[in-house]
């Protein structure tokens, strides 16, 4: 029962973060007949938002949080956000990783849950220019095969080295060095931001440009990001949605939006739900 109100509260905080950033606000009032839920509950969801930055409340509702572009939270300021999204998200990414394969993971908080849910995916080699993701393989090494011997089926981990991000990832002319002499099979990548004007984006200069060099050396490029990164812009943008293969999101996308993002992007994945 708990887990099925938690679901409930967070497909209908999704509607009114889509709302707000549709129509520039929202009020209580309206928000209480539209989803027949009482001023409390509306109240209570408000609050959530707003402590997870996605809004700001004022007199009787709420409007959109106005960041300057340049702005980029750490790795420990995401990582508490819409966690059982980004599992769930991790979760569907994983199926898409045949064993034996070359895959590269990005930065980000979403390609760390990607990461521990490739652990038992046998023969992979990762090339990453995320600090956090490297330490997900490495720790897991240790573990299992008592810091000495490489565990059987392990995967093999690139770290390309660089200059360190807020959100730890590598960037800078090193990182771009090293990825532009590898080729995969398969790269998922973490966004600050995705829009239809904007495509994908990033509050850091660096990383975007580290994030062309990720795709350029990829055979296919799927996005891996949360239903409240739609509409985010960053100050730099590296791709347009078209040369995104897939985007894996979760049912907080709203139904307006998943049809707009369709029109641009050839596949959109959404985790949880069965697949056409």
């Amino acid at each position: 029962m708990t887990d099925n109100q938690n679901l409930l509260a967070e497909q209908r905080r999704a509607l009114i973060l889509d709302e707000v950033r549709r129509r520039g606000g929202v009020r209580v009032n309206e928000l209480t007949r539209r989803l027949n839920v009482s001023d409390m509950t509306i109240r209570r969801d408000l609050d959530a938002l707003a402590r997870q930055g996605m809004v700001a409340k004022v007199h009787g509702g709420a409007v959109p949080v106005i960041e300057a572009s340049t702005h980029e939270p750490g790795f420990e300021a995401k990582s508490v956000l819409e966690l059982s999204a980004k599992d769930e998200i991790a979760r569907a990414a994983a199926a898409l990783v045949a064993p034996g394969s070359a895959i590269a993971l990005s930065g980000g908080t979403t390609t760390y849950a990607l990461a521990r849910h490739l652990l038992d995916v046998p023969d992979l080699t990762v090339v990453t220019n995320s600090v956090r993701v490297a330490d997900v393989f490495h720790e897991a090494q240790l573990t299992g095969g008592g810091g000495v011997e490489a565990r059987r089926g392990a995967a093999t981990v690139v770290l390309t080295g660089g200059v360190r991000t807020p959100s730890d990832a590598l960037v800078g002319p090193v990182a771009d060095r090293a990825i532009r002499s590898l080729h995969f099979d398969l790269l998922f990548l973490g966004v600050h931001g995705i829009s239809v004007e904007a495509g994908l984006s990033t509050p850091n200069l660096a990383e975007a440009e580290t994030n062309r060099c990720l795709m350029r050396s990829a055979r296919r490029v799927v996005a891996v990001a949360d239903h409240t990164k739609w509409g985010t812009v960053g100050l730099s943008s590296f791709a347009d949605l078209g040369e995104v293969d897939t985007w894996v999101t979760d049912r907080g996308l709203s139904d307006g939006v998943r049809g707009e993002v369709v029109e641009h992007l050839p596949g959109l994945l959404v985790a949880g739900e069965e697949q056409a």
